[in-house]
């Protein structure tokens, strides 16, 4: 058992040394830090600054309602990340539950579960969020599961595919041999050597949340007011583009920029935990 830890622990250690010589990965991952815990403050309405163009007291210029642009930005930046990191959990609860099951039991049930997913995969899951949202209200706690609820998939066939490569090793069949039940083998063995590859979907499904997000939010189907995220400030500035550029400009950069850092973050993370990696 020692051994299995020293061995598990060394594995970590090299990755982490491998991430940490990616430079662009460690500063993209800083940068999503930096624009998640950014302070903000609360800027009212103020018709005396309608339209403000940028200057140094307001460096994105400033709304319709003369509020700070860049107080809206940052407020639904941390809106954006809470969908994305929220609905990611929510698919990573079902994904790796579903997957788990399915890949150590096999067999018929294996094959149904599996089936299921295949014709889940075939429904057009953006319309299916649509109808949720109208359906239920345009609440932000529904967004997340709805969007949550339709991203968990590919992670229920990675995970499932890892189990099946798993479940017949020596340390699987020493567990069954001292009687440990399926339930323990799961939870204790199988799934925490899924963990690499779960975390690496997990940096590349939050982005893909973020963006389906601000699509939703751009129709008015997402984020409603007081409230605000970068699609719904895009949408915003799309009505009034043509007289104030900035209000687009800038939710559309720094929604680009969150994407690219959380994107190229993930990259950096496959590359560290992919064990085929060897230093050079």
């Amino acid at each position: 058992m020692t051994d299995l830890l020293e061995k598990g622990t060394s594995l970590w250690i090299d990755a982490w040394h491998r991430l940490r010589r990616n430079w662009m990965a460690v500063a993209s991952g800083i940068l999503v830090l930096f624009l998640a815990v950014a302070p903000y403050g609360f800027d009212a309405i103020d018709p005396a600054r309608i339209g403000q163009m940028p200057s140094w007291r307001h460096w994105f210029g400033t709304d319709i309602l003369g509020r700070d642009l860049l107080t809206r930005v940052l407020f639904g930046l941390r809106i954006s990340l809470a969908v994305g990191v929220t609905a990611t959990a929510v698919s990573l609860v079902i994904g790796v539950g579903w997957g788990g099951i399915a890949g150590l039991l096999g067999g018929k049930v294996d094959y149904i579960m599996m089936r299921f997913v295949d014709i889940l995969y075939s429904l057009p899951y953006m319309f299916f969020v649509i109808i949720l949202m109208t359906i239920f209200g345009r609440n932000i706690v529904l967004l997340f599961f709805a969007l949550g609820a339709v991203q968990w998939l590919t992670m229920s066939r990675i995970v499932r595919g890892q189990v099946l490569s798993l479940k017949h090793k020596e340390f699987v069949e020493a567990a069954r041999a001292v009687g440990l039940r399926r339930r323990t083998i799961l939870v204790r063995h199988l799934l925490p050597n899924t963990l690499g590859p779960v975390i690496i979907y997990m940096t590349l499904t939050i982005p893909r949340i973020i963006l389906e997000e601000a699509f939703l939010s751009f129709l008015g189907l997402g984020v409603q007011p007081p409230m605000a995220s970068l699609g719904s400030l895009t949408s915003d500035g799309a009505q009034s583009m043509e007289i104030y550029p900035w209000l687009i400009i800038f939710p559309s950069v720094v929604l680009a920029t969150l994407l690219f850092a959380i994107n190229y973050l993930g990259d950096g993370l496959r590359d560290a935990l992919d064990p085929r990696i060897r230093k050079e």
